[in-house]
């Protein structure tokens, strides 16, 4: 039979052991909990950046501007279309609107927003280098006990519709205004004659002159517009073929001689006769009529009207008229070309002309494929330019 302490000490290493195995398996237990509690977390860690990357691609991806704010009034997310709209050159999460917008409009929607809870259609104008007209559509966000969570804005840029509708207003005005004074001039003339203005032949006969010139300044007008219109719909097809400069522009000159001979202007045609475009022959005399008709016209009186022209790489022809009028004033420059735009709007009308010339002009170059552009200084006359392709 085993001693006391033999038995007690077998017992003492027996307990011992399952002491060591018990704390064995709760340190085991608890090392597995807690790594599945980081796997659980690095999961919905995860899930969240997962969840926050697709809600970024999905904003960044509207064409619409989208500015979510926190329940502060802060900038929680600026997606990338607003970010061109507004030209943001900075991340601005976690700003103030003051901070990242210093558009005090805008402020005034968002408190307008967070009392009404839903706005749409508020138009304002962003003040930059170039204006922006957006379209605003806010929301707010509340939770079930009626605290604000935020606010959503989706901005549509309106810019170009704004840009396309005071084009609009005045192209009209304008027309209007062209039409006006022709129509008054033939109805006071002819109201003139029927009250009994027709016993002097002579006095008739200027009358009808002057009715006659004004009607024929109405149809120049209509005739105008309506090639303005087919060309900027697409409905003048060129009929291209191989066309030679000078003989073309010598054509226009001896068409123009009369008017240049009237203010003593000399014409000089230096396109030499080796080079050739690929044009349509009656729109390219067009353009050369317009822009030699104004150079005659702008220029000074016993002055000088000079067309050239040369070869540029790339198979390209440059045509310049020269004039030594008064020149262009360089705000003007880049307007010169639209229609019924008058540097001097006095003096067109005394000499005449619809407006449209200019217009028609770079209509027709662009359907060519070709530029035109303008060089001028005060008092030293004005240079327009214009390229064709080569033949």
């Amino acid at each position: 039979m085993w001693p006391i302490w033999i038995f007690a000490s077998l017992v003492f290493l027996v307990l011992v052991d399952f002491w060591w195995n018990q704390r064995q398996r709760r340190a085991q237990l608890a090392q597995a909990a807690k790594e599945f509690a980081a796997a659980t977390l690095r999961q919905q860690q995860q899930a969240y950046e997962q969840a926050q990357a697709q809600q970024r691609a999905l904003f960044d991806s509207m064409v619409e501007g989208v500015l979510l704010l926190d329940a502060h009034g802060r900038v929680q997310l600026v997606n990338q279309s607003l970010t061109r709209l507004l030209s943001l050159n900075a991340d601005v999460r976690g700003r103030t609107l003051v901070e990242a917008f210093r558009w005090p409009a805008l402020q005034e929607l968002v408190e307008r927003v967070a009392a009404e809870k839903r706005v749409v259609d508020v138009e304002l104008e962003f003040p930059n280098t170039r204006p922006r007209w957006l379209q605003i559509n806010g929301t707010a966000s509340v939770d079930q006990a009626g605290q604000s969570l935020g606010a959503m804005l989706v901005f549509h840029d309106m810019t170009r519709l704004k840009e396309l509708e005071n084009t609009r207003k005045e192209f009209v005005a304008n027309v209007s205004h062209e039409l006006r004074t022709p129509l008054s001039m033939i109805k006071g003339y002819v109201e003139t004659l029927l009250d009994g203005a027709t016993n002097e032949s002579a006095q008739t006969l200027r009358f009808l002159q002057i009715i006659d010139k004004h009607t024929d300044r109405l149809v120049y007008l209509i005739e105008d517009l309506l090639t303005i219109s087919r060309l900027e719909s697409g409905q003048i097809v060129m009929n291209l073929q191989k066309v030679q400069l000078h003989g073309e522009v010598d054509r226009i000159v001896t068409d123009l001689q009369s008017r240049a001979a009237g203010k003593n202007v000399r014409v000089e045609n230096r396109v030499g006769e080796e080079l050739h475009v690929l044009a349509d022959a009656d729109r390219m005399q067009q353009v050369l009529f317009n822009l030699i008709e104004n150079a005659i016209k702008y220029g000074r009186s016993d002055g000088c009207v000079r067309i050239e022209a040369k070869a540029l790489p790339e198979n390209t022809v440059q045509v310049s008229v020269q004039d030594d009028g008064p020149g262009i004033p360089p705000e003007a420059k880049e307007r010169v070309f639209e229609r019924f735009f008058r540097v001097d709007k006095a003096r067109s009308r005394e000499t005449g002309g619809t407006g449209l010339g200019l217009a028609i002009v770079k209509h027709i170059v662009q359907a060519h494929g070709g530029r035109v552009w303008i060089e001028s200084e005060l008092g030293r006359g004005a240079t327009f330019y214009f390229t064709l392709p080569g033949a």
